[in-house]
């Protein structure tokens, strides 16, 4: 199973049509993945607060349909980072998992949205559901960025859904960066899970991102990341590994107390 991470550096000074076509380009380069993930509201940077309402999109808009076609086209599973989506008279921070045919197979809107000195919970609504889905590799649990800090939505997705693959889609800010590093290394050991990120880089609207994509083995082994710079993270695993490592070190069915 070969991973790409695309870390992209946001760029205020393009626009969100420049930003998707060159995503597209990027992506190209990962052609002969099998899985390819992309970061949090990377087509207009997550700091862009007065951008969110205007740029929104459905699940059938811009973003998620150029990124569909690209996932067709590769012939790899896209976790297509999140986008604003505008939904029933509310906005959310979505993000869509889609298939070697570009089929939408999983939709998640981020649960936590970030309070601290942040506009987020202002503008969009948090999602109510955890998001889970069967694929050839396994079962593949998807997050966003601040869901990070929360451990029992991690917990239950393993628990009560099966989960035994993570992908995180962010735009972790660079001040919080030993933080980012910790969680997500965290989040794959206590629950014997790969653990796939993808975060921003460069500086949005002032506020540098932190970088540092990962994947994480369910041993908590970081065993592919970046710095703070623009790259594409690559690693090639092996997705039988989950049940061998849980079956060699039962670290779930010890558990004591429930979530």
């Amino acid at each position: 199973m070969k991973i790409s991470s695309i870390q992209l550096e946001i760029k205020n000074s393009r626009s969100k049509k420049e930003t998707i076509n060159y995503v597209l380009e990027l992506m190209d380069k990962c052609a002969g993945d099998d899985l390819i993930v992309l970061p949090e509201l990377w087509n207009i940077g997550f700091f862009s607060y007065d951008e969110y309402k205007a740029t929104s999109e459905s699940l059938e808009g811009e973003t998620a349909t150029t990124i569909s076609h690209k996932a067709k086209e590769l012939r790899a599973y896209v976790y297509s980072g999140s986008f604003v989506e505008a939904r029933n008279g509310k906005y959310y921070n979505t993000s869509i998992l889609f298939d070697r045919e570009g089929r939408n197979v999983l939709e998640y809107r981020k649960m936590h949205l970030f309070s601290y000195k942040c506009r987020e919970p202002e503008i969009l609504t948090p999602g109510e559901e955890m998001s889970v889905v069967s694929t050839e590799f396994g079962r593949v649990g998807l997050a966003t960025c601040y869901d990070l800090r929360f451990p029992e939505l991690f917990r239950k997705m393993v628990i009560e859904q099966g989960a035994e693959f993570f992908l995180v889609t962010s735009a972790w800010p660079f001040p919080r960066v030993e933080a980012w590093n910790a969680l997500n290394q965290v989040r794959a050991l206590e629950n014997t899970c790969y653990l796939i990120s993808c975060n921003a880089a460069g500086v949005d609207h002032g506020i540098r991102l932190a970088g540092h994509s990962q994947i994480v083995d369910p041993w908590g082994y970081v065993i592919a990341s970046s710095g703070y710079e623009e790259t594409i993270v690559r690693a090639e695993i092996s997705s039988g590994s989950v049940y061998r490592i849980r079956k060699e070190f039962p670290v779930l069915e010890d558990r004591r107390l429930t979530v």
